[in-house]
């Protein structure tokens, strides 16, 4: 079995390549604790969706694809390409994203406006 190692990636170091099949690659400058929460929240999220999935939940499934969308953005995973921002723009997306997320969690104090 392949050990959990980093993936391929592309020479420019943009993409991961995995199957054959390029992924864009989390932005390099997120801190590393930082870049752990996002994906705590990702894949917090993906079971969501499946949870939602099964429950045949649709506005549940759709605050959870919501909440996938704001990790990936916030990993430079989508939206504009993280090569393309400078460094304020990088921080300020990973920094918009992780407030989003946490703001988010039940039991975080977060109330509804």
């Amino acid at each position: 079995m392949d050990s959990p190692a980093q993936p391929e990636r592309t020479p420019d170091g943009r993409y991961i390549v995995v199957k054959g099949r390029r992924w864009r690659a989390t932005d390099p400058e997120i801190p590393e604790d930082v870049a752990a929460d996002l994906r705590r929240h990702l894949m917090a999220a993906r079971r969501a969706v499946a949870a939602s999935r099964r429950n045949e939940d649709t506005a549940a499934e759709g605050l959870a694809r919501s909440r996938v969308q704001t990790a990936k953005v916030a990993l430079g995973e989508r939206g504009t390409p993280w090569w393309e921002q400078s460094i304020t723009e990088r921080r300020k997306r990973w920094e918009d994203g992780a407030t989003e997320l946490g703001a988010d969690q039940p039991g975080e104090g977060h109330t509804a406006s």
